[in-house]
């Protein structure tokens, strides 16, 4: 078996899974959601102080897999340095007391391969990555052959959900929360502008947006300082509509020279049931299949990353 750690930003995680079988024989993650809510935002100093009281906490469960295992795997990066080195220091404490080598994961390809956690890969893949730190285009033709088709020249998708969010008062995570007020607002009320929507290259940008979304906000306080519960759901309705507008669009772009075959969405971002359906539906025409991890896999684990490490030393 292999124990693997996750500790890249907020979310606590470790797991056992099995090599022979990729078995998901444990696994726990604990949140700091909450912590972090009252300040809008993840504190890196917190969310280590955090991990250095919780992870200890979920090791304790895991003993008693300690005679079966053959290697300690932990993300090294990227994300938010001093969360991480609470994850790599036990990793490290672990590798040294059992003896056991010690496998380096990236959080990115972590995500990658959520999606097969408990199962066989399906690879090739073309993969869209939406987080709070990145918005990514993958090609990934296998393990180790990943090529970055494109990335977002400013803020990540995750991220301007987040911020849309401070804006409005609403807490912390941004992403379930503009999600949920949209449900309940009119996408076509306020027309923003759906970023690099003339340009031709293949690239995504969120900081326009948010300004825009800023600005909207500022003209309603105008009227009055303090927004009804509507304005703010039709203003994360119509900004969660230019979001998606904007992926599905350079998609498309793109797809025009390289027809989707087989395609999948991961990250924390990909827990956006909008996002699906719109990709889904631009999907169809192309009669590819969409890949998604399990809701409980999208956000930050340890169970991708011990997946992860099964695919880079013993397949």
């Amino acid at each position: 078996m292999i124990l693997s750690i996750e500790s890249s930003c907020d979310d606590s995680s470790i797991a056992i899974t099995e090599i022979k079988t990729k078995k998901l024989i444990y696994h726990k993650k604990i949140s700091q959601e909450i912590d972090h809510s009252v300040y809008g935002g993840v504190v890196p100093e917190l969310a280590a102080r955090l991990h250095a009281k919780t992870l200890p906490k979920i090791l304790e469960e895991t003993k008693i897999y300690f005679s079966s295992l053959k290697a300690i795997a932990v993300t090294t990066h990227p994300g938010l340095s001093v969360t991480l080195m609470e994850g790599i220091a036990m990793a490290n404490a672990l590798s040294i007391s059992l003896n056991l080598p010690l496998l380096e994961i990236n959080h990115l390809t972590g995500h990658i391969y959520s999606l097969f956690i408990e199962q066989d890969t399906q690879l090739p893949c073309t993969v869209l990555l939406v987080s709070g730190g990145h918005t990514q285009l993958l090609e990934v033709e296998n393990y180790k052959n990943i090529k970055l088709i494109a990335s977002t020249m400013d803020d990540s998708f995750g991220e301007s959900f987040d911020k849309v969010s401070k804006m409005l008062d609403l807490g912390y995570p941004g992403g379930p929360i503009v999600q949920q007020y949209g449900e309940n607002g009119d996408k076509s009320k306020y027309n923003f502008p759906i970023p690099l929507r003339n340009s031709p290259k293949i690239e995504f940008s969120y900081s326009g947006l948010k300004n825009a979304v800023r600005l909207a906000i500022l003209k309603e306080q105008e009227n009055n300082p303090t927004l009804s519960k509507q304005i703010k759901s039709d203003i994360c309705a119509s900004f969660q509509k230019a979001a998606i507008d904007h992926i599905t669009m350079k998609l498309k772009k793109y797809f025009k020279t390289n027809p989707p075959t087989n395609f999948a969405i991961v990250g924390g971002a990909s827990a956006n049931l909008q996002l699906r359906s719109d990709i889904k539906q631009l999907l169809d025409k192309y009669n590819c299949p969409l890949l998604l991890s399990d809701l409980k896999y999208c956000s930050d684990n340890a169970a991708m990353i011990g997946r992860v490490a099964i695919e880079q030393s013993f397949i």
